[in-house]
């Protein structure tokens, strides 16, 4: 299935940038920095996984959903729901 994820490279990059921030923000908590600087890195992490989950989602839209409803798999749309469901909470 990888043809189907035109934005896999990207999606990877993007968590690995993440990750590299998470372990930054976990070395400022072991410096005993300020909290408000720990507050402000760590929404800066939530909104780069929303924005990695959007790119992923897309990708699985436009790649995965589509080649499914092509082929007749109408399950996929129940699936894609509840994916939708369990990000968006």
């Amino acid at each position: 299935m990888s043809g189907h994820h035109k934005h896999r490279k990207s999606i990877v990059n993007r968590l690995a940038r993440i990750e590299g921030h998470v372990r930054s923000v976990k070395e400022m908590a072991k410096e005993d920095r300020d909290c408000s600087d720990l507050l402000i890195q760590i929404s800066a992490i939530r909104s780069a996984l929303d924005n990695c989950g959007k790119l992923i989602l897309k990708d699985h839209i436009e790649g995965c959903v589509t080649d499914a409803i092509k082929k007749g798999d109408n399950e996929v749309l129940k699936d894609l729901n509840d994916a939708i469901d369990k990000f968006v909470r």
